[in-house]
């Protein structure tokens, strides 16, 4: 099924006529703001006490380029230079890094014990540095690590996965390779896991970083956890339990590192997984019982969205001191179209299966809704990349109408990292760098090549090697 791609709308008029035929409303200015013309995104906005300069946010990626040990490479820290550059006052952990060698998504993803506060600090120094550089001063910058651990989603080495269960999935289990005889991790272990965070964290802090984040998102770990109705014990079966693992990380980072900002990425909902079938892609069949291991779903009909737990969760992080929480949904293995809304599949998902404008909308619709039911806690917004050349008019609508603080970017700032700078600045945005959703970012690093765009960034057009590997795959992919 084909759908009008963005750049076919040549007025942001065309684009919200279309938006609203298809129900999904986008709010859209009629034109970008500058500064200077007092853009709604280039007011400040305080993050636990902490200024942070404007309201765009860089969303943690999942980088593929680390050493084999997990610590920096000159490649992994361009990614990081290019973060400084962009101009967006809030960094939000730049790059997922593992709490332990074993808990990484690949075999090329940092590693917090590999890296300890010296190479950490290399990090910080590195998007610092390029952000004084190019916008000389960093004073209203905040920037985070992302502290993760992948769960049933682990390949800390080549080979295949090496899952950590928080509980037997009956759906994932078989898709993903995992031993019915595997053991779910254990309370004791999940104790130790928990250690292991606060390490990481105390490494953060010395090495400057001003803000932690504990991945809770897309199926990992402790997003496992909290759909772990399944899982027996004190970190399980009811809302109480599925939350304990998140908010005892909460407390004892904060407890250990005081003066340390928390934040949480999570998923805000999900579905039931989904799969390609010959052509498109299908929810996955259910044996007709309650769906009962997703986060924000309804059991009773997976498609749709039950906010209640999520926004009861953001209460509870909110009281518990967390600084800012950035809402993100699914699951990118199984539900791709639900978390990053493209016109191009990845080479191991499924056609959109509806037009990306109603992923995007479903996202600003979530957040909303919880940033009016949750007051007092600042909140990061997600998916809007698809608007590409109309990014901005959504950006600026939906932050005057307070429906989110802050909005984040993560695939557009591979290609055209310098965007948030260019549209503060009432420069005009380069249309040749402005990410299309080709999807190549995904294909690639899950095949093993590194993390970048290949399609726009000049840099990654010339590894000819990779390019070459990465051609190889989509045309498998396709066919």
């Amino acid at each position: 099924m084909a759908f009008p791609r963005i750049a076919r709308f040549r007025t942001v008029e065309s684009l919200r006529a279309h938006a609203t035929a298809l129900g999904a409303p986008i709010p859209l200015d009629d034109a970008p703001l500058s500064a200077a013309e007092g853009s709604p995104l280039a007011e400040p906005v305080s993050l636990g006490g902490r200024a942070v300069g404007n309201r765009w946010c860089i969303h943690p990626m999942e980088g593929w380029d680390a050493t084999a040990d997990g610590r920096p490479t000159e490649i992994l820290l361009r990614r990081w230079r290019h973060f400084g550059i962009s101009g967006a006052k809030l960094v939000w952990g730049g790059e997922a890094v593992a709490v332990v060698a074993e808990g990484r998504a690949n075999p090329n993803q940092l590693a917090a014990p590999a890296c300890g506060p010296e190479a950490l600090r290399l990090l910080l120094d590195t998007v610092r540095g390029a952000h004084r550089e190019r916008h000389g001063r960093d004073d209203d910058l905040v920037v985070a690590l992302q502290l993760t651990h992948s769960g049933r989603f682990c390949r800390p080495a080549s080979g295949p996965r090496q899952p950590v269960i928080a509980f037997h999935h009956p759906l994932l289990d078989a898709r993903h390779g995992v031993d019915p005889g595997l053991p779910p991790i254990g309370d004791d272990e999940v104790e130790r896991l928990v250690d292991r965070y606060v390490a990481a964290a105390r490494w953060a802090q010395t090495a400057g970083f001003d803000m932690v984040d504990i991945k809770a998102c897309h199926g990992y770990l402790v997003h496992e956890f909290l759909c772990g109705r399944r899982r027996p014990g004190r970190f399980g079966g009811d809302f109480d339990g599925r939350s304990r693992l998140l908010l005892e990380l909460v407390g004892r980072i904060r407890s250990a590192c005081p003066g340390l900002l928390v934040g949480v990425r999570v998923s805000l909902f999900d579905t039931v997984p989904w799969q390609r079938v010959g052509d498109h892609g299908e929810p996955c069949p259910t044996d007709g019982t309650p769906y009962d291991c997703g986060f924000g779903v309804d059991p009773s009909d997976p498609t749709r969205i039950d906010l209640a737990e999520p926004i009861a969760l953001l209460a509870r992080l909110r009281d518990a001191g967390v600084a800012a929480v950035n809402c993100s949904a699914g699951n990118p293995y199984c539900t791709p179209h639900l978390l990053r809304p493209a016109a191009f599949p990845p080479s191991d998902g499924y056609p959109p299966p509806e037009d990306p404008l109603v992923g995007v909308w479903r996202q600003i619709e979530a957040a909303a809704r919880a940033k009016e039911a949750v007051p007092g806690l600042v909140l990061v917004g997600s998916g809007y990349t698809y608007l590409q050349d109309y990014v901005a008019h959504a950006a600026q609508a939906v932050v005057r109408r307070g429906w989110i603080d802050l909005v984040g970017l993560g695939r557009m700032v591979l290609s055209y990292p310098d965007l948030p700078a260019d549209l503060l600045a009432g420069s005009v945005t380069d249309r040749g760098r402005i990410c299309r959703t080709f999807s190549d970012c995904t294909t690639a690093p899950r095949s093993g090549l590194r993390s970048g765009c290949y399609p726009l960034d000049r840099f990654y057009k010339a590894l000819e090697p990779d390019q070459a590997a990465l051609a190889a795959v989509k045309g498998a992919a396709a066919g």
